[in-house]
């Protein structure tokens, strides 16, 4: 089974929503703008997806280096 990773793009709002759903604090506001994922915490539950009202999180492959 594939791991999985949110990505979260630009439009972000910083609300703060995801931050609050994320079980595994993987989830930072980065200078009040937008948020960002730490990946050696992220393991793509969706929880963040499902909670976020401007829809700008994406669920994906981790991509192994």
């Amino acid at each position: 089974m594939a791991k999985k990773i949110a990505l979260i793009s630009e439009e972000c709002v910083a609300c703060g929503s995801c931050l609050k759903a994320c079980p595994l604090q993987a989830i930072s506001i980065f200078k009040g703008s937008h948020a960002i994922i730490d990946a050696t915490k992220c393991v793509g539950c969706g929880k963040c997806q499902r909670v976020c009202p401007a829809s700008v999180i994406t669920i994906t492959e981790r991509k192994e280096s």
